[in-house]
């Protein structure tokens, strides 16, 4: 027995001699070079009403390829109603973008961008189902302009839609200790093997600065919402009203969502729709007023969050020559406004 357990034993010994030796698994330095060219930083610039008045302002905030063609995903809030957009690739000089695909609902967008270059990288959108808590992740943006820079850390939670915040309804995020700050928003967060798993949207924090409660889209919600949903960008900003506030405001209807503001050169802006001007008190609620507020589109009303979901689902099947309709409540009377959809 003892003899036949040293032969076992030698035997073992020289199966790990000639037993092919793992390759070494890249490191995190290995891995950030690789993917980083698929990054982008964008410089916005955009217009919004305040107390006084008409104030421009420009944005930074970061993004990734996710196509050959030139689509780069980011997040809305950055780029959904601005007026100017420019890209800038790893080494590149800035070329101009504009948004083709938007849900802010989800805080995610899909920009096109005008020139792409030879040597630039494609992040695929992957999977995240299988992501868990603890997987180890890196995230790689612009923070208060600082571009390319890399922060790490692990998924601490997976939230499902509507269960964060209000703001973002529609997102399913993942939360992360990865250091998220301004300039942040729309980069890309990946897996330690480089995998794009979701998009940068917010951080809750009391000190202004990051407090490890960051928040990240996941690449399926981006997926499912505007590369297999094809939800739109129309070019406009909605606040739902409803109740007193809609009652205040002599909407026809139980609900309807307020223009805040509208795109210059966009679908909205094209049919003649119009934001608000100025800063008024609804109802003990400061609202922008002064635009119009729509009621239907495509002959289906839209009185709530719900009603609003509806119509944008029936319109990604809007076909090229078919009549965008629109149904507004505009100084105190109701119009009706529409276009020929050309696409883009």
């Amino acid at each position: 027995m003892m003899r036949r357990g040293r032969r076992r034993a030698l035997w073992l010994v020289l199966a790990l001699l000639v037993m092919p030796t793992p390759a070494p698994g890249e490191t995190l330095g290995e891995v950030y070079r690789r993917v980083n060219p698929s990054v982008v930083v964008i410089r916005a610039r955009g217009e919004e009403v305040t107390e006084q008045g008409l104030s421009r302002f420009r944005e930074i905030g970061s993004g990734v390829l996710i196509s050959a063609d030139g689509k780069v995903a980011t997040a809305a809030h950055v780029v959904h109603t601005m007026n100017e957009i420019a890209v800038e690739f790893l080494g590149e000089d800035p070329v101009p973008a504009r948004v083709i695909a938007s849900e802010p609902r989800a805080d995610v967008s899909v920009l096109q961008a005008s020139v792409v270059p030879r040597d630039a990288v494609v992040a695929k959108l992957t999977d995240s189902d299988p992501v868990r808590v603890g997987d180890a992740v890196f995230v790689v943006g612009a923070p208060y302009g600082l571009s390319h820079s890399l922060s790490t850390g692990v998924i601490s939670a997976r939230w499902e839609a509507d269960t964060v915040t209000r703001d973002f309804p529609l997102a399913e995020f993942f939360q992360t200790d990865a250091v998220i700050n301004t300039g942040n928003s729309g980069g890309p967060m990946f897996t330690r093997a480089g995998d794009l798993i979701g998009i940068v949207s917010h951080n809750i924090s009391k000190s202004g600065g990051s407090e490890g409660l960051g928040f990240v889209v996941t690449a399926n919600t981006v997926r499912k919402l505007l590369v297999e949903g094809n939800r739109r960008w129309y070019g406009l900003d909605l606040v739902l009203v409803t109740g007193p506030t809609a009652q205040a405001l002599n909407v026809p209807q139980p609900g309807g969502f307020l223009v805040k503001q509208v795109v210059k050169d966009s679908v909205a802006g094209r049919m003649g729709l119009r934001g608000g001007d100025r800063i008024g008190i609804v109802e003990g609620q400061k609202l922008v007023v002064g635009g119009d507020i729509l009621l239907a589109v495509q002959g289906l009303t839209v009185a709530s969050n719900e009603d609003m979901v509806k119509v944008l689902k029936s319109l990604e099947t809007l076909q090229r020559g078919q009549d965008l309709r629109v149904k507004i409540l505009r100084d105190k009377k109701i119009q009706e406004l529409s276009m020929k959809w050309t696409g883009w």
